[in-house]
């Protein structure tokens, strides 16, 4: 996929049997989809949906039996209708998906052609096409909600949120520590252009006796409508410049990297933040044996490589993660509970 200017960007349509490109100026006031389709709009490129025959392995499928959830039944229509922000979940919808995506965990392990939409891919027209959208303006993909009769998903919009990351990342904490409430996190990095972060801090405060710590360089410091937004909601957080503290005290040391398209060019801000904090070995060693280390990836020279081997490097086992919660919200969005 191309590289996206300014005044237009990029779309790509992927069908079951053709790919096609095309540039628009306006995404909103026309956009030329076959059904079915789901349609991915690029920042720079976008690999959200993987590829075609992911797409077509991954998304042919059966109906599924989600047991222990009583407010939602199979058939009945998923209460959102875009995904656009992580305050659009309560705990209920989100331990909802979650039941959801460990449906597609063993989907995807045990079956090596999952049958969920066989026979309703030929009907998803009946249903609605999707719109997988990644901007450069923070609210972009707000305003293309506001318009689009079909749901949108928000790939990420420019420093603003990144709401399917951060029910990937909530997801990977539940399954690595076993628990959301009463947990300590560390948000380290580029907090104030990092959308991943601020996507996460709204939904960890869906969580009791929750606690962040946010570590960067204060060219990059945590944004004050996060912080007024987590103490409204009676979450604890401090702001601390000693990683090796806070990572003693975690039970997530959440770490990102430093990103110089956010700086333009003023290099020299973007030299004196990148490095100052770097999880390596020896922050391995302060801390705690149950806690773990998770980054949005891709990663520079933030997390050293010879910590990849020790297990409480989780960002990886994340990763994956992320190919089962996308795997829920489409056939959530598309045929309901």
């Amino acid at each position: 996929m191309s590289t996206m200017k300014r005044d237009s960007f990029v779309m790509k349509t992927i069908t079951s049997n053709k790919e096609f490109k095309f540039n628009v100026s306006n995404p909103f006031d026309k956009l030329p989809v076959t059904s079915p389709t789901l349609l991915l709009t690029g920042e720079n490129s976008l690999k959200w949906g993987q590829n075609e025959s992911l797409l077509r392995n991954r998304m042919q499928c059966r109906a599924v039996e989600v047991k222990n959830m009583p407010r939602y039944t199979m058939g009945k229509k998923f209460e959102l209708d875009d995904v656009i922000e992580a305050q659009q979940f309560d705990r209920e919808t989100l331990n909802a998906i979650f039941e959801v995506a460990k449906e597609m965990e063993n989907i995807e392990k045990n079956s090596p052609g999952s049958q969920i939409l066989k026979d309703t891919i030929r009907t998803v027209e009946g249903y609605s096409d999707i719109i997988v959208m990644r901007h450069f303006e923070s609210g972009a993909a707000k305003r293309a909600a506001a318009t689009a009769g079909i749901p949108i998903i928000n790939a990420g919009d420019g420093p603003g949120q990144h709401p399917t990351q951060a029910l990937l990342d909530v997801y990977t904490i539940e399954r690595e520590i076993g628990k959301l409430d009463g947990i300590r996190v560390g948000l380290v990095g580029d907090l104030a252009n990092g959308r991943t972060v601020r996507s996460l801090a709204y939904l960890l405060a869906k969580y009791q006796d929750v606690k962040i710590y946010f570590v960067s360089p204060d060219i990059v410091k945590m944004k004050d409508d996060i912080k007024d937004y987590l103490t409204s909601r009676g979450v604890e957080w401090e702001e601390s410049g000693d990683l090796m503290e806070v990572a003693s005290k975690c039970d997530v040391v959440y770490q990102t990297r430093i990103q110089r398209e956010r700086f333009g060019e003023r290099i020299d801000l973007y030299e004196e933040a990148r490095g100052k904090y770097i999880v390596d070995e020896n922050v391995l060693k302060v801390m705690q044996k149950h806690a773990v280390v998770m980054h949005p990836l891709p990663r520079l020279d933030e997390i050293t490589v010879d910590v990849d081997a020790d297990p409480r490097a989780a960002y990886f086992r994340q990763a994956k993660n992320g190919l089962y919660i996308r795997m829920a919200l489409l056939k959530l969005l598309l045929v309901g509970w």
